[in-house]
C-alpha cells in the first residue's frame, strides 16, 4: 500500500497515512484516462453550430425559368445548394456530441489519475481544510506553506464546504470540489492536489 505523509493546514507534517492500494496503487492506463477526459470535454460543448439547408432558406417558390427552350440548365429553385443564396448541403446541425463509458472504467480512469498524482509525488493529504470565512488570502496562505503559489491546484474536500469554494474561486488556477465530484480531467488539469482525509476515506469507499 502506498503510505503518504499528513499535513495539517499550516503544512506542518502531523502523521503518516496507508493508502488502499486499490485506488491509489493501479497501473495507469493511458488509453483509459484519454478516452473520459475527451468524454468529458465533448459532453461540455454545446454543439449549438447550425447552417440552413434549401428547405429553410427563404424564398425560391417559383420556377426561375420554363423546363425546356431556353437553352439554359433545368432548374426548379433559386435556393438549390449550386446558386448564390441558396441552402448549403450536409452543413453542421445542431447534435449532441456527448457519449458515455462503461461505470467500470469511468472507475478505473480515476484510480489511474489518483495514482499518477501518488507516484508523481503530487497528491498531499491534509487533515482537514476549513475556514470560518470566505476569504481568498486564507487560500493564497495555505499555498503559500505548501509551495503551491504558483503552480494549479486542485482542492478536495469530503463534502461541499462553501467557504472554502468561495475562498478559491478568485484564484485563477485554483479549484475547489467535493470529493462526489472528483473528475479525471480536474486531477490531470492541476499540478498539485491537496485532498482532506476524510475525502480519502470516501473516495476509498466508493471506488475500492
Amino acid at each position: 500500500m502506498p503510505k503518504v505523509a499528513v499535513y495539517n493546514i499550516a503544512g506542518k507534517q502531523t502523521g503518516e497515512m496507508e493508502l488502499n492500494d486499490n485506488v491509489f496503487g493501479v497501473d495507469v492506463n493511458e488509453a483509459v484516462l484519454h478516452q473520459a477526459v475527451v468524454m468529458q470535454l465533448a459532453s461540455q460543448r454545446l454543439g449549438t453550430a447550425a447552417t440552413k439547408t434549401r428547405g429553410m432558406v427563404r424564398g425560391g417558390g417559383r420556377k426561375p425559368w420554363k423546363q425546356k427552350g431556353t437553352g439554359r440548365a433545368r432548374a426548379g429553385s433559386t435556393r438549390s445548394p449550386i446558386w448564390v443564396g441558396g441552402g448549403t448541403t450536409f452543413g453542421p446541425q445542431p447534435r449532441s456530441y456527448a457519449f458515455r463509458m462503461p461505470r467500470k472504467q469511468r472507475r478505473l480512469a480515476i484510480k489511474c489519475a489518483l495514482s499518477a498524482k501518488v507516484k508523481a509525488e503530487e497528491l498531499v493529504v491534509v487533515e482537514a481544510i476549513e475556514f470560518a470565512q470566505p476569504k481568498t488570502k486564507d487560500v493564497v496562505k495555505m499555498l503559500s506553506d505548501f509551495n503551491a503559489v504558483d503552480s494549479k491546484a486542485l482542492i478536495i474536500t469530503g463534502e461541499s464546504l462553501e467557504n472554502v469554494e468561495k475562498s478559491s474561486r478568485n484564484i485563477r488556477g485554483v479549484k475547489a470540489i467535493a470529493s462526489n465530484g472528483v473528475n479525471v480531467y480536474d486531477l490531470l488539469y492541476h499540478d498539485k492536489v491537496l485532498i482532506t482525509k476524510d475525502a480519502v476515506n470516501r473516495i476509498e469507499e466508493v471506488l475500492a
